[in-house]
């Protein structure tokens, strides 16, 4: 005779009613005493276990943005009517989508997954991109491109590597498997991201305006229902809760399993849901991420008209021991929740069977208002979904400038007498060791594990300043999209640092030819109870803000990712360096004109448009040769990038140019050796023109990292055409050279250089060597 297996009484309503005295572990679960004696008000009552494992997910910081909500109120306040004319859905669904023409629209943003990827590099980065793509399906769209921003500490601390492999090989892994082309990022080295390494994903869709779905769960009777893969004890309270406060080895409970993916389930599950789509059989639907079926029932429940009925114990588990707290607070991956008509589901459950995709029917849209949930006839849950899912505590964090902020702004590179190369030969010699540095150096050791053109729609990519994509075949249709953040910029000014992210991704998608239209954010700062880090937070928000509504691009949605620290607060090194990552996004009228940011043919004009200033604080020269970080970052004219970009899609609609690189790190010799790289093509450029117009030293023209500057390869046909486009706009330009296949002043027998008059001369195969090394190096 077998004996049933012993169940643990549940924790119900009623029972939870009846014994106000019991104490429930809120505090391991991440709640404040303040946040539980709120849920008990809400309540009337102390929760039980499995509305403490709700409130305890969706009130964490990673699900409810408590800490932030006050201040990112301010990308919807400074959105003008002008700014929303290609905006089809903003902030608050799971992805902005935007209109780029003839019926078609595209959705896009990034997210974290850094402290998963730090516990366990290769799951952690592989589920983030994983949950990227959800966000993307549950919009409607099919994914079509991946990105990634990725910190890492410095190159060679021994945990490096650990990190580096496991993030990249996850990266990769998954998009691969998925089919999907990584068309761009950045790879950065730096011992502030030592024990927080950034893991920001961002995904790519494409559909049909009358495509777009939205997560709610409206019509009284429709079906609730839960397919992909089983519930498991993987990630339960994942990047809900390991992703809202600092690590701490006294808690245990900060370090919870991380998910486990499988992307060929997803690939699996973006077909079915696409097929889905396209019957017509889907009213409502949500991604299951971040606090998993808690998340999906009362964001659904509180985006509709009514309320929701679930049976927990009909949701499809591969480990029957898990409580019920536990299946709610699940973040096991490939999972997706939908609303379904009734005269619908048998459709809906056709499909699924037929992309072999178990499928359950947990529950019904009901007119309560409440989010109520049975497990084995009991219930365990009544709640009102709002303050589950949008009514959390919001706080107005305290935040003050930091008090070694001053003394770091006033350590600028004259003042600490940083010594400047002086001669040609010097100069010469710090142009190839930048180049050679990890953060300027090739990343091809990480972008080739990646597949840039897999489906056949890519037109750039890595190491292309911007990713192109074609949307619609027949037309030519395509968008660009960068990513872009400089954190040493951003720990000098969080203002002008996030203004300074925007440019550059502004400027990297303007010189595909595309036209900047929409924006996602991932912000990765220190702890919010710092008020220190909270201040960079509130800068870095307000200057983004502000630099969008200049430039008239909407954020469209995002991510913030805070307690990216490890020291003691107050302290200047107590957090990353404050990183907030801004992609952009723009389209283009016909793919087959993008501009790529390599020379392709020997005898072009090499024109530079943009005014350099001897602007060397935060710079890669400072780091890379000095170690040194103070002074304010690059001026921020975000009038002459709105110019600038203006003129790069109007010459590259009309080819007027053949190639256009934009100048950030490294400044001029970099843009000029890694444009000389792409396709082999040497350059010859003079600099005494630049140096006199300017006022700059050749070390300042060469190095500095003034704004608002890119190189751009005029064919000697259309070189007058494209004067009188600058002249128009009165916007500097100055012409340096010409493009070349010859060695210049170097040995004839050693091919292609890069060449300025007077100075040096350094041959592509000395560059490259230099160039491509350095990671290899170390990871390899």
């Amino acid at each position: 005779m077998t004996t049933a297996p012993h169940r643990t009484p549940l924790d119900t309503v009623e029972h939870a009613a009846a014994t106000p005295e019991v104490q429930l572990p809120y505090a391991e679960l991440g709640l404040t005493p303040d946040e539980y004696q709120r849920v008990i008000d809400i309540l009337g009552r102390r929760p039980t276990a499995s509305e403490l494992a709700m409130y305890s997910v969706m009130w964490s910081e990673h699900c409810s943005y408590k800490s932030s909500k006050n201040h990112l109120r301010q990308f919807g306040e400074k959105t003008t009517e002008a700014m929303k004319e290609h905006l089809l859905v903003g902030i608050g669904e799971n992805a902005g989508v935007v209109d780029i023409g003839d019926g078609w629209a595209v959705t896009f943003k990034v997210e974290s997954h850094n402290h998963p990827s730090f516990v366990e590099p290769y799951q952690g980065a592989a589920t983030g991109v994983g949950g990227i793509v959800r966000d993307i399906i549950s919009m409607g769209a099919r994914p079509v491109a991946v990105m990634d921003q990725l910190r890492f500490g410095a190159i060679e601390h021994p945990d490096t590597a650990r990190v580096v492999h496991g993030v990249v090989s996850g990266v990769g892994g998954y998009g691969n498997s998925l089919g999907l082309p990584n068309i761009g990022g950045e790879v950065v080295f730096d011992p502030s991201y030592q024990g927080n390494p950034l893991v920001n994903a961002l995904c790519l869709g494409v559909l049909r305006h009358e495509d777009i779905h939205l997560a709610n769960a409206s019509g009284v009777g429709n079906k609730v229902v839960l397919f992909g893969a089983r519930t498991g004890g993987d990630g339960i309270g994942g990047a809900s809760i390991l992703a809202s406060e600092t690590f701490d080895e006294t808690k245990p409970s900060k370090r919870p399993s991380v998910q486990v993916g499988d992307p060929f389930m997803e690939k699996v599950l973006i077909e079915c849901c696409l097929e889905l789509y396209a019957a017509k059989v889907v009213e409502g639907i949500q991604d299951l991420g971040a606090a998993g079926i808690s998340c999906a029932t009362s964001e659904l429940a509180s985006n509709g008209d009514g309320g929701m009925f679930v049976e927990l114990d009909s949701v499809l588990l591969r480990d029957p021991t898990l409580t019920p707290g536990e299946i709610l607070m699940s973040e096991s991956q490939e999972r997706m929740m939908a609303v379904v008509r009734p005269d619908r589901l048998d459709e809906f459950l056709a499909i699924t069977a037929r992309w072999d995709v178990e499928t359950a029917v947990i529950g019904e849209v009901t007119d309560t208002g409440r989010l109520v949930i049975d497990h084995h006839g009991e219930r365990i849950v009544d709640v009102d979904p709002r303050t589950v899912a949008h009514e959390g505590p919001v706080y107005a964090r305290p935040y003050a400038r930091p008090s070694w902020q001053d003394a770091l702004q006033a350590d600028t590179t004259e003042a600490a007498g940083l010594e400047r190369p002086a001669t040609p030969d010097e100069l010469r010699a710090t142009v190839l060791r930048l180049l050679a540095s990890p953060n300027l150096a090739s990343k091809a050791w990480v972008t080739d594990q990646y597949d840039r053109f897999v489906q056949g729609n890519t037109k750039l990519a890595q190491p292309d300043d911007g990713g192109v994509v074609r949307v619609d075949e027949r037309t030519g249709l395509g968008v660009a999209l960068a990513t872009d953040a400089n954190g040493r910029y951003a720990k000098l000014d969080p203002y002008a640092g996030a203004q300074l992210a925007l440019a550059e991704a502004h400027r990297n998608v303007a010189t595909t030819g595309a036209r900047p239209l929409a924006v996602t954010d991932c912000l990765n700062f220190g702890s919010p109870e710092d008020p220190d880090a909270m201040w960079q937070l509130v800068e870095a928000i307000r200057g983004l803000a502000d630099a969008c509504q200049t430039l008239e691009v909407p954020v469209t949605g995002g991510n913030v990712s805070l307690y990216n620290g490890t020291g003691e607060p107050g302290r200047i090194d107590s957090s990353i360096h404050p990183t907030p990552v801004v992609g952009v996004l723009g389209v283009l009228d016909d793919v087959a004109r993008a501009t790529g940011s390599g020379w392709t043919t020997p005898g072009q004009a090499v024109y530079l448009l943009g005014t350099t200033r001897a602007e060397l604080d935060g710079s890669a020269w400072a780091d890379v040769v000095h170690g040194h970080l103070g002074g304010l970052p690059p001026r921020v004219d975000l009038g002459a990038e709105r110019r600038l970009a203006e003129i790069l899609a109007n010459a590259s609609r009309d080819g007027l140019v053949d190639a256009a690189h934009d100048l950030s790190d490294g400044g001029l010799a970099q843009a000029l050796v890694e444009a000389s790289l792409r396709h082999g093509t040497g350059v010859r450029v003079s600099i005494d023109a630049l140096c006199e117009r300017d006022g700059v030293t050749p070390f300042e023209a060469l190095l500095s990292e003034s704004t608002a500057r890119v190189l751009v390869a005029v064919p000697r046909s259309e070189e007058v055409r494209f004067q009188d486009l600058c002249g128009a706009r009165g916007f500097p330009l100055l012409k340096l050279g010409v493009t070349t296949d010859d060695a210049g002043q170097g040995d004839p027998e050693a091919g292609p250089a890069v060449e300025v008059e007077g100075l040096f001369s350094i041959p592509l195969t000395e560059a490259r060597e230099a160039f491509e090394g350095t990671l290899p190096r170390y990871f390899s």
